[in-house]
């Protein structure tokens, strides 16, 4: 191997380790949280200079890995039957979260066209399409409108920028900020793990099980078995679909949850804190790849409409929340599914300690996915019309 990827490697799986241990030492890296930690220290390496840009693509692969690894091993340990108290919200959740979108993006199309930008419905279609699915029909709705490669690649480098500012403003802020303005969730939704030997989501210290032979061992076998699901997902998608990167999020999805029925999985105590560590070194290896001096020939008006869709969308799909009485809880993880993707969902739920919102949020942007190319391509079709 490389020295450049012993290097990659080294920073992506021991940054985690440290953000921990600051956040158990330091009552300023405690108040922050890991995860901010994470993702501050992902954006410092990543443009600082220590890993080249010829690195970029190995850092793609190593966060698609650590979170399909790490799906899975979070869903070993929960209970299905939490999700079905809270399924009924979270999906009135995604609709809302949807229609904020789509009406954000019209918004967007109107001011970028009244600035004379060429084809602004592109940009609309390509915000609607990322920001209710994901990076898979972000890809898709580029080809479907032919969109061309630098618009294509400008876009990309505001929405990392964007989405990186969104998640650590939700994830450190969201609950506090929200929840003065949204309801409470339910007594009975904030449910911890079925089994007796889950770990719970709050505090650092469950992963200091991680050093003991029994979690080690543990989270091993909870390794394994998702390391078999990935194999088994990523093959069936290949042949089923293409490989859609879509379609391998939501088989690994449905078979994690498929096992967590089965008691000896959910008993597999090193698999939550094992499988989080996983969604940590995500976190620092996504945020190293948001390149902040792609933005200085960028203009003002692209980047400025791309973060104003994101943060527009979020406080419209508020407002509407707060109408129809959804809860702060399923309001945040539907937001986190809907602008990011379900792999982030995690990480919104750990902030919230609340694990039975995390099959709400996986659920609802896989539905996103599900949708999220039709969405951006009829958006922009229609828009087109008024160009």
């Amino acid at each position: 191997m490389p020295a450049v990827s012993v290097v990659t490697v080294a920073l992506c799986v021991l940054a985690p380790a440290l953000a921990l241990w600051l956040a158990a030492h330091h009552g300023w890296a405690r108040r922050a949280g890991t995860i901010v930690l994470c993702y501050a220290a992902g954006l410092l390496v990543g443009n600082s200079g220590l890993l080249p840009n010829e690195t970029i693509e190995e850092r793609s692969r190593l966060a698609e890995l650590a979170v399909v690894l790490a799906l899975p091993m979070i869903l070993f340990t929960m209970d299905v039957r939490a999700w079905s108290r809270t399924a009924p919200r979270a999906l009135a959740s995604m609709a809302l979260a949807v229609l904020a979108v789509a009406a954000v993006a019209t918004v967007m199309f109107l001011l970028l066209r009244t600035g004379g930008l060429p084809r602004a419905h592109e940009f609309a279609g390509l915000v609607i399409g990322v920001y209710t699915g994901g990076t898979p029909n972000l890809a898709a709705i580029k080809i479907a409108l032919g969109v061309e490669d630098t618009r294509y690649l400008l876009f990309n480098a505001v929405d990392t920028v964007a989405s990186v500012a969104y998640l650590m403003f939700m994830v450190g802020l969201g609950k506090r900020v929200f929840g003065r303005w949204l309801v409470a969730p339910p007594r009975n939704a904030a449910m911890a793990p079925a089994s007796d030997t889950a770990l719970q989501v709050a505090g650092e210290e469950e992963f200091q099980q991680l050093l003991s032979t029994a979690g080690l061992r543990e989270a091993m076998l909870a390794l394994l078995l998702a390391a078999a699901i990935v194999v088994l997902s990523v093959g069936t998608a290949s042949v089923l679909a293409g490989g859609s990167a879509a379609v391998v999020i939501s088989l690994v999805a449905t078979l994690g949850i498929a096992a967590s029925f089965n008691r000896r999985v959910r008993d597999l105590a090193g698999a939550y804190p094992a499988g989080m560590y996983l969604i940590y070194a995500f976190s620092f290896t996504v945020a190293s790849m948001a390149r902040i001096e792609l933005l200085s020939d960028a203009g003002f008006a692209v980047p400025a409409s791309i973060a104003a869709a994101v943060f527009g969308s979020v406080a419209l799909h508020a407002a509407l929340c707060r109408v129809a009485r959804i809860d702060v809880d399923t309001f945040l993880v539907t937001s986190i599914s809907a602008i990011c993707s379900p792999a982030f969902v995690p990480l919104m739920a750990r902030s919230l300690g609340n694990p039975a919102t995390l099959l709400s949020g996986i659920a609802t942007g896989i539905i996103g996915y599900a949708v999220g190319t039709y969405l951006g391509i009829g958006l922009a079709l229609l828009l087109a019309r008024f160009a």
